[in-house]
């Protein structure tokens, strides 16, 4: 029977050159990884899809023990474009549905044509000089309303939100005549987010932790230091050594201990297996006290600094 949430461990497909995507996509299939993790705005969908299709025309599993998840990028979030868009997903993967479709970004910008360019990024219009991102006035309640029909159609069996604050979750319950799912949102030691998955748990809602190592995703993008990851902190190595495991394995643990699902992204088939290798042990009370302490409320994927440094317009939806 197919799982009603995503399953603990999953595969982040964000940064994974489209050329490496079909065989290490088919590999961590082939590994045991049961949800994949992708998005338009990744760029690498018609990929991911053929490593998808090679695991299932293997046997490796079937479709229903597969969790995929995909995401409604910015420019469709007006109702008449989000079907269109979650159509175009199922289509670049080769599935007749996802089992979760994501609201990407609590952002609204200015519709951009498939024809015109696809997956269309943050610039309205790179061509031009000075060019910016350029938002649209689309309420957020309305996209959700267009998520739901996804639902009643049978594209999605679930939907739900990424990004997302306490207000405007609570905004989407107020609204929603289905609730979202799961919420998808930076998670990590130095950002371990407590109130936010606390109103989560009481809601029902599955929290998916994206970029849960922290740093190394934002290193390559000038976005982080190497001094900046959790990895290097002695208390992590410390704990690290006392289990005779990695760091980034005692990181996930945290991550899957305290309830969420971690969506580890790995270019390299090596850590695949590493980064599954999370429960033949455990955490003490005290050294997941002791790990979730390290928050310093550090956020790496900050639309409010991003938005603004590479795209031209300041744009935050965290306070």
């Amino acid at each position: 029977m197919a799982q009603s949430v995503p399953p603990d461990v999953g595969l982040g497909c964000w940064k994974i050159a489209p050329a490496e995507a079909p065989g290490l996509v088919e590999q961590a299939i082939r590994l045991g990884y049961r949800h994949i993790d992708c998005a338009c705005d990744y760029g690498n969908e018609k990929e991911v899809g053929v490593g998808i299709r090679a695991a299932l025309q293997a046997g490796v599993c079937s479709r229903e023990e597969l969790w995929v998840t995909s995401k409604l990028w910015n420019c469709y979030h007006a109702p008449e474009h989000v079907r269109p868009a979650c159509e175009r997903s199922l289509q670049d993967l080769g599935l007749d549905d996802l089992d979760l479709y994501l609201v990407h970004f609590p952002i609204a910008q200015r519709f951009v044509p498939f024809a015109e360019r696809y997956p269309p990024g943050w610039l309205y219009d790179p061509s031009q000089v000075g060019a910016k991102m350029v938002p649209a006035a689309v309420p957020l309640a309305d996209t959700w309303k267009a998520m739901e029909e996804l639902v009643h159609a049978g594209l999605v069996r679930r939907i739900g939100v990424s990004n997302y604050s306490v207000a405007l979750i609570r905004e989407t319950l107020a609204a929603a005549t289905i609730r979202p799912a799961v919420l998808q949102v930076e998670m990590h030691p130095y950002l371990a987010q407590e109130k936010l998955l606390r109103f989560c748990r009481e809601n029902q809602i599955a929290v998916t932790a994206f970029s849960p190592l922290g740093a190394p995703s934002y290193v390559p993008l000038g976005m982080a230091a190497d001094t900046d990851s959790v990895l290097v902190n002695p208390i992590v190595q410390a704990i690290a050594a006392q289990h005779n495991r990695t760091a980034a394995q005692v990181v996930l643990r945290w991550g899957v201990q305290r309830g969420t699902s971690v969506i580890p992204k790995t270019g390299r088939a090596e850590r695949l297996a590493e980064n599954r290798a999370l429960f033949d042990f455990a955490l003490t009370d005290s050294e997941m006290a002791a790990i979730t302490k390290l928050d310093q409320g550090r956020r790496f994927n900050d639309p409010g600094v991003f938005c603004e440094q590479a795209f031209g317009t300041f744009f935050p939806i965290y306070e």
